[in-house]
């Protein structure tokens, strides 16, 4: 009984710039790593026209509840094009990517995105942040050398992300690393509570510190109580080093 969401899918071979100087030759949906951010409503329908324009295979796999039926994890040849319809549920924050194998090649390489879905009503009014985690591999070898957040290295440490003092800052929080296990999200100098994958009507814990596996995903929230800036990383410090060392600045 929801909504009907159309949305134009393609994938592209792109060179974006990761870090400041530096550009990748990146699989890509629609021109961007990570791919668009979607949203809807539980319950809403999304009819994704998907394109592949490259030379390989790949399709396009969303996490969540949806019927098996376009499950999107049969490969589209080059050149080919498919529709997926899957309604949006459950009320959360759920990754896409390409699942064609090699599947960690194909995440590696740029091929991801988050959907959120709001719940019937929505949430309560926040400031919203989607912060995605991934890892960049430019030589091909199985193991990152630079690490980003929503696909720039070191950029939230340069453009600290402004939000106003005691207002409620809610994070769309999404790792997509490959080759490296764990990962993580860690706010300095305040706690947050935790929603793990965004389901559920309360918070499941508080901490300033949440351990996140691969494709792992989480609703945060809190508030920064007095003006300054709050640093946040990964605390693995070999993945912070390298381009995930970020700030929230209360104004």
């Amino acid at each position: 009984g929801g909504a009907v969401l159309d949305v134009e899918m393609t994938v592209v071979e792109q060179s974006i710039e990761i870090a400041n100087g530096f550009s990748y030759d990146a699989w890509t949906y629609n021109g961007t790593a990570p791919g668009p951010t979607l949203r809807a409503t539980e319950g809403d329908t999304l009819r994704i026209r998907f394109r592949n324009s490259t030379n390989h295979d790949h399709n396009l796999h969303f996490h969540g509840r949806h019927s098996p039926t376009h499950d999107g994890w049969e490969p589209v040849p080059p050149g080919g094009e498919t529709v997926y319809e899957i309604e949006a549920g459950p009320a959360g924050v759920h990754p896409y990517h390409c699942h064609t194998m090699p599947i960690d090649r194909h995440i590696a390489k740029g091929l991801y995105g988050t959907l959120i879905v709001d719940p019937k009503g929505g949430r309560p009014d926040a400031h919203e942040v989607v912060l995605l985690q991934s890892g960049w591999d430019p030589d091909e070898v199985g193991k990152n050398e630079i690490y980003t957040w929503n696909g720039i290295a070191g950029f939230y440490e340069k453009f600290p992300i402004k939000v106003p003092t005691g207002d409620p800052v809610r994070v769309y929080l999404t790792n997509m690393i490959e080759f490296d296990p764990i990962s993580s999200f860690h706010l300095h100098a305040e706690t947050f509570k935790v929603w793990p994958s965004g389901i559920g009507e309360t918070h499941a814990f508080e901490t300033d510190n949440l351990t996140m596996g691969q494709t792992d995903r989480a609703i945060i929230e809190f508030s920064l109580s007095e003006r300054g800036r709050y640093m946040f990383h990964p605390h693995q410090h070999s993945i912070a080093h390298r381009g995930t060392v970020g700030w929230f600045a209360a104004i």
